[in-house]
């Protein structure tokens, strides 16, 4: 039964990170739209400023500046999988108003696999999120991920609501079923790799935070 339990959930992980892949390709086409249009854009303002339509081309540069806001979701942060699970939640992000700040620098070549990370960086998101929407007042996730010499570290402040105690080594989640198995197989990842990651729970915000060995030494 556990076993069962145990593949269901490495099969939802998957699936998971193979649609954060699809969005971010999906975002790249978009951009690449938006520069062969460049030109055509430029041309369609200036004809209508030319033709002394002022109101016509605001309101055409507000379409752009909205249609902009859903595509100007993709991170470069040097290692493609993390970009790619990254501008996904951005884009969840934003979708449920929550303000979204990241400052990232990482390899490429690191030792946890495209799935690990995945999973790792992907079930932490998800949880912010959660918690995010509980929340009234302002809605915000703060993320830094970078290197200490091989170790990949990463930090996370998010908006929350009342201070929450901890059951073992985790804080309690309204989730249940596959969806409870998330934060427990990111640790459980992070331990087989000799990381370690830790969790602060305070009355208004969250943190987590946790250091993983990821490169050849």
């Amino acid at each position: 039964m556990r076993k069962k339990t145990y593949l269901k959930l490495v099969e939802y992980q998957t699936e998971q990170s193979g649609r954060h892949l699809e969005e971010v390709r999906s975002i790249h086409t978009e951009m690449r739209g938006y520069k062969h249009d460049f030109h055509h854009h430029l041309q369609t303002l200036k004809g209508q400023l030319e033709a002394g339509e002022v109101s016509r081309a605001l309101a055409y540069i507000e379409q752009l500046d909205h249609q902009l806001m859903h595509v100007d979701t993709l991170l470069k942060t040097g290692n493609v999988s993390l970009d790619a699970i990254l501008s996904a939640k951005i884009a969840q992000a934003r979708e449920n108003h929550i303000k979204t700040t990241i400052k990232a620098s990482v390899p490429d070549n690191l030792l946890l696999s495209d799935l690990e990370l995945s999973i790792i960086i992907g079930n932490l998101l998800d949880n912010a999120m959660e918690a995010c929407r509980t929340v009234r007042g302002e809605r915000f996730i703060r993320i830094y991920i970078g290197m200490k010499g091989n170790m990949l570290y990463f930090s996370m402040l998010n908006s929350s609501g009342e201070k929450k105690r901890k059951t073992g080594s985790l804080f309690p989640s309204p989730k249940t079923g596959i969806h409870g198995f998330g934060l427990r197989r990111a640790e459980a990842i992070l331990h087989e790799h000799g990381g370690w990651c830790k969790y602060n729970s305070e009355d208004g915000a969250f943190t987590s935070e946790f250091l993983v060995p990821a490169l050849k030494i």
